[in-house]
């Protein structure tokens, strides 16, 4: 098997993870107890635990090795301030919709570094496809339910989340044929994702995953950071 042909489908099941967590969103129903909303909650900050892992260990530490200080900090800085700035108009504009279409901002970037790293190095292409398939699982489960709730039909959303999985391998193609001898663009772009990343955490998935007189939830946040700690390790 090709390397090209592994990182298509590396990425496709790295983005079907969107279509999944909206599958099991489905499957579990609205969260019309008290208990569901706990388990929701935690699922968020499960998200966002993996979110900073990848920012943590596959995406800043890439920079971090290929580009100078100024180079990294402006880059990182600059994913922070475009995905405060999308953030802001998607909040005018799109309303229940702001994490699904912030779901594509982190995921596209990631998937570009995925198909231009692998062939130079296939650990972290495989970590980066880790880390894209858990933190989708997730996010793909509130997204659900946002756009649900915003009067898209169920089998509707879930055709969406379907034709979005094949977001990864066109992204991951375009990064394979185009980045592949761009060390210090790929190291930039992984850089600008995971300040965006950064940014989304404490914007938009934080805040949702805390209850008032409930204190389990946030250790979804651990959880979800003990499994990138541990997948990087065991990847590399």
């Amino acid at each position: 098997m090709s390397e090209l042909v592994i990182v298509l489908l590396i990425a496709w099941l790295a983005g079907l993870a969107v279509f999944v967590g909206g599958l099991g969103a489905w499957i579990e129903g609205s969260p019309n107890t008290e208990s569901k909303r706990e388990i929701s909650h935690g699922i968020v900050a499960f998200g966002g635990g993996i979110l900073v892992a990848a920012v943590a260990f596959a995406l800043v530490p890439e920079g971090m090795a290929v580009l100078d200080p100024i180079t990294l900090g402006l880059t990182f800085c600059g994913g922070g301030l475009l995905c405060c700035g999308f953030d802001a108009w998607l909040s005018r504009r799109g309303g229940n919709k702001a994490q699904f279409m912030a779901m594509l901002l982190d995921f596209i970037p990631e998937a570009l570094s995925l198909g231009a790293v692998f062939v130079h190095d296939p650990r972290l292409g495989m970590l980066l496809a880790a880390f894209i398939g858990a933190q989708n699982l997730p996010e793909g489960f509130n997204s659900y339910r946002e756009v649900v709730a915003s009067g898209i039909r169920p089998r509707h959303t879930l055709a969406a989340f379907l034709l979005l999985s094949l977001v990864g391998p066109l992204a991951a193609a375009a990064g394979h044929f185009f980045l592949q001898e761009q060390v210090e663009l790929t190291a930039g772009i992984m850089s600008f994702a995971g300040g965006g990343i950064l940014y989304l955490i404490f914007q938009d998935i934080a805040p949702h995953s805390t209850m008032r007189r409930h204190w389990t939830p946030p250790l979804g946040a651990v959880l979800g950071f003990a499994v990138g700690l541990l997948g990087t390790m065991l990847v590399r």
